[in-house]
């Protein structure tokens, strides 16, 4: 038994539950993993990884990503989206859709991006935000990322909805303050949902919750194979 599942992760799961999800409906010893987290709040395409797949993990995580999402402005927060604690409010500014064009397309291409102290990236030996709920200072820490779209789909103050098409280890809340710094009021995400990875899509998921009816051999049909080689980006 091994593939791919393509799941459509509701909010309020985490990647890890997905994965106990799907690891419970199947004979023990079979081993479970995934393509890419997505944070507890966000929704959409998780790329499931059984059996002899989770091999090609790390493959499989260099994938580019698409998302749509939005963007809320005049607030910024401890962690970049909603679910964090509020920092500063500011009031928004009267901005055209053509002006927020314009601060997407600034961060288009190769650029320096900042990891967020609430994030699972390590810092001698420990994830980041071990140390960001201790109130423990830590080294910023960043990493090169390539952003080939980033299109605002609609604009009703104070927020806009968009699409995201960038490289794997692209934060979309480092994205959305730093265009709420570029504007000069704050800005955080207040909404994700992952469209994408690489040459699947969300088109072709199940619902997380689906998987929970479903014998072994059931999920057994639905699993697709690895790719042999990766899609070159957008």
């Amino acid at each position: 038994m091994n593939g791919l599942l393509l799941a459509d992760k509701p909010s309020g799961w985490t990647s890890h539950d997905a994965v106990a999800l799907v690891r419970g409906r199947l004979p023990r010893g079979i081993k479970v993993g995934h393509a890419g987290t997505l944070d507890p709040r966000a929704t959409g395409l998780l790329v499931l990884l059984v059996g002899a797949a989770t091999r090609a993990a790390a493959r499989l995580l260099s994938l580019p990503k698409a998302y749509s999402g939005r963007l809320r402005l005049g607030v910024e927060t401890d962690t970049g989206d909603m679910e964090g604690k509020v920092i500063e409010e500011h009031p928004v500014p009267a901005l055209s859709e053509a002006d927020l064009r314009a601060v997407f397309e600034k961060h288009l291409g190769l650029i320096e991006h900042r990891i967020p102290r609430y994030s699972a990236v390590k810092h001698q030996g420990r994830p980041l935000y071990e140390y960001a709920r201790a109130g423990i200072a830590t080294p910023e820490k960043t990493r090169r990322v390539r952003v080939m779209e980033w299109r605002l789909d609609a604009w009703e103050a104070p927020e806009a909805a968009f699409f995201l098409r960038c490289s794997s280890g692209t934060y979309v809340r480092t994205l959305a303050e730093s265009a709420g710094r570029l504007i000069g009021c704050g800005g955080a995400l207040s909404a994700l949902r992952r469209q994408e990875v690489g040459a699947f899509l969300l088109a072709d998921a199940r619902p997380l919750d689906a998987f929970k009816a479903m014998s072994a051999p059931e999920i057994e049909a639905l699993l697709l194979p690895v790719p042999e080689e990766l899609p070159a980006e957008r």
